[in-house]
């Protein structure tokens, strides 16, 4: 299958500070070597802490920040060789929905210039037919075509996000990208706004790259997942393959974090000590050695390779081939916290009466 996206080796270091004259000494490396693929009609999802790189490398792709080094082909074409006239053609085939839609939508301009703007910029639809093609992307995304006459704060934060979506849709693009499009939502908005990206997925035959530290929201939407530390890529996996046996241990420590929603279910984390390294001075070797329960001499030397595991899982990581199986690292037996059990210890208090937290 023939890739709509490739990514090779994106390197993108911001200036952290500079000398009395200006010159730089210090860099944050934000991405440090990142390749993936997205093939068209499925979704990437990127994961990890925040602060990893996430964000940066869904705007590399879409060149709204420039690379350091490395390479992007959009349907096999250069993408960094690209003029303005062609880059301007290539925005109609690529989109970006942000993580706050009340600050990405325009405050002085009604829904329906909103998304009346994209159609005029790439001369999409005649002028006679932008009334009825804005109505028909209201629709598709549930709401209704008198919404066109409303300002963005008039709206709810679910609705903001349709708008934006919608938004996203009326250029047509094959790829969109999706930079965290729920994290300030509720949810109950967040199930809805979920199912009508995969819904339209589904309709309309697009690509998502799913950026989100919400692992339990991944699981929902992605076909595969990339799991980043610290400005690289640690694994990759499909969705399944890697909730089900997760090969990194910092895979391992994301997954054992995810609540259950079950009060009285003991389970067990694999606890990271330590603080994060900073993305300015990052360790030398594995970047992920300082807080890695498995660490032996050779991950702080040694850089290691995204290398395949098994029918498209890929992961970087010395140890991956020793360690015991994930569901072995961590224990079903696990205490909770000394405050989570005197929650547990109220909630499970009847005093004649049922089960529930006393009044």
């Amino acid at each position: 299958m023939t890739a709509l996206l490739e990514a090779r080796n994106l390197v993108k270091h911001f200036v952290a500070a500079r000398s009395a004259f200006g010159r730089p000494t210090a860099f944050v490396r934000a991405v440090d070597g990142v390749s993936f693929t997205v093939n068209a009609g499925e979704t990437l999802a990127l994961v990890g802490e925040s602060g990893c790189g996430k964000s940066t490398v869904s705007r590399l792709v879409l060149r709204l920040i420039e690379p350091d080094q490395g390479e992007v082909r959009f349907g096999g074409h250069d993408l960094l060789a690209m003029s303005a006239s062609e880059l301007r053609a290539f925005r109609r085939d690529a989109q970006i929905i942000f993580q706050d839609p009340y600050a990405s939508l325009n405050p002085r301009m009604t829904v329906g210039q909103i998304l009346t703007e994209p159609l005029v910029l790439h001369d999409l639809v005649p002028s006679g037919r932008r009334r009825e093609r804005v109505e028909e992307l209201l629709r598709l995304v549930g709401l209704e075509p008198r919404a066109a006459r409303r300002y963005a704060h008039e709206f709810s934060g679910g609705q903001r996000q349709r708008i934006a979506i919608a938004r996203a849709l009326a250029v047509e693009p094959k790829l969109i990208i999706c930079d965290e499009p729920v994290s300030a939502l509720d949810v109950s908005i967040r199930s809805q706004i979920l199912n009508l990206l995969r819904d339209l997925q589904q309709r309309l035959g697009l690509a998502y790259i799913f950026v989100s530290h919400d692992l339990a929201v991944v699981k929902h939407i992605a076909d595969r997942v990339a799991v980043m530390n610290l400005g690289h890529i640690v694994e990759t996996a499909a969705a399944e393959t890697l909730f089900a046996s997760p090969r990194h241990p910092y895979s391992r420590a994301l997954l054992s974090a995810i609540p259950v929603p079950r009060p009285q279910a003991k389970r067990g984390r694999l606890v990271l000590q330590g603080e994060m390294p900073s993305p300015i001075d990052p360790p030398p070797g594995c970047r992920f050695h300082t807080r890695c329960p498995f660490t032996i001499d050779r991950c702080r030397t040694d850089v290691p390779q995204l290398l395949p595991s098994g029918a498209g899982h890929l992961t970087a990581c010395h140890r991956a081939d020793d360690l015991p199986p994930a569901d072995a690292i961590v224990p079903t037996d696990g205490a909770f916290s000394p405050e989570l059990e005197r929650l547990v210890a109220a909630f499970n208090r009847t005093d004649g009466r049922e089960p529930g937290f006393r009044g």
